[in-house]
């Protein structure tokens, strides 16, 4: 699952439209909806959306042996 479907499913969890997000994260809805077709979301940019559904956003590699960095 890519991140735009990630978000969508986030939206659905949290009982709110794409609209009522980008409101949240105080942008237009065309300007989410283009960086959701571009996936150009920034680490800052997740964290915020995170924020904005009361949501935590993780990030981290995990190492073929299993060690997360």
């Amino acid at each position: 699952m890519n991140i735009s479907e990630q978000i969508k499913v986030l939206c659905v969890r949290s009982n709110i439209s794409l609209a009522e997000l980008a409101r949240r994260i105080g942008t237009s809805p065309q300007s989410l909806s283009a960086k959701m077709k571009r996936e150009s979301f920034t680490i800052s940019d997740l964290d915020t959306i995170a924020d904005a559904v009361g949501a935590t956003f993780t990030r981290r590699f995990i190492i073929y042996n299993g060690e997360e960095v």
